[in-house]
């Protein structure tokens, strides 16, 4: 089975989405546009892409792929963590939430500004157990915001691998190239693979 609805109706991370897991031969059902927003109410990145993936298969029939998304600061606690879509409220906007992560880190040095993105990927299938794989990308929180690409906390956030350039300064094929995101779809293609997870009989 190389067919799955996305969980996800965000534009952002439903090109990345695509840009990696297409060229691969995966096909990719957009999430219909009557499927309700599921509550993610789990208190791990695991569980709240379980629930979101499930929702979807109990809507269409269909494999679902959904992903959890978190960062991860140590000077914070690890804070925002699952709550980084929300952490400056229910409704939060990336600009909110970025500022408010800001001013949370405001008179920490550089060499504390530790942190990683960590995104969680499941897929469920009508019959069979979940699958999930993770990808975490290391790096620091800038200093202040820098460069107009991506999204959510890209603008702040600078990998380790980067040469200093923050998220939001790379192209998209140099996001994808390194991202939490594709790394964890890459697992999630190779981890398929390597089961032949082709149909919902399967089991991991």
């Amino acid at each position: 089975m190389s067919e799955f609805v996305l969980a996800t109706a965000n534009p952002h991370k439903t090109e990345e989405i695509r840009a990696v897991l297409e060229p691969l031969g995966f096909t990719l059902l957009d999430r219909p546009s009557d499927v309700p927003d599921v509550d993610e109410t789990g208190e791990t990145l695991e569980a709240n892409a379980v629930l979101k993936a499930k929702a979807l298969v109990d809507a269409t029939g269909t494999p679902a792929i959904a992903d959890d998304t978190g960062l991860f600061v140590d000077a914070l606690d690890g804070r925002p963590g699952v709550h980084s879509a929300r952490y400056a409220g229910d409704g939060a906007t990336y600009e909110q939430n970025v500022t408010k992560l800001l001013s949370a880190l405001d008179g920490v040095e550089a060499p504390a500004r530790t942190a990683r993105f960590r995104t969680v990927i499941a897929i469920a299938y009508p019959d069979a157990m979940d699958v999930c794989v993770e990808g975490v990308l290391e790096g620091t929180i800038a200093l202040a915001r820098a460069g107009d690409q991506g999204f959510g906390y890209d603008p702040v956030f600078v990998p380790a691998a980067s040469g200093g350039r923050t998220l939001a300064e790379l192209s998209a094929d140099e996001k994808n190239a390194l991202s939490h995101r594709s790394l964890a779809l890459r697992a999630l293609a190779k981890k398929l693979a390597e089961s032949e997870v082709s149909s919902p009989d399967v089991h991991l």
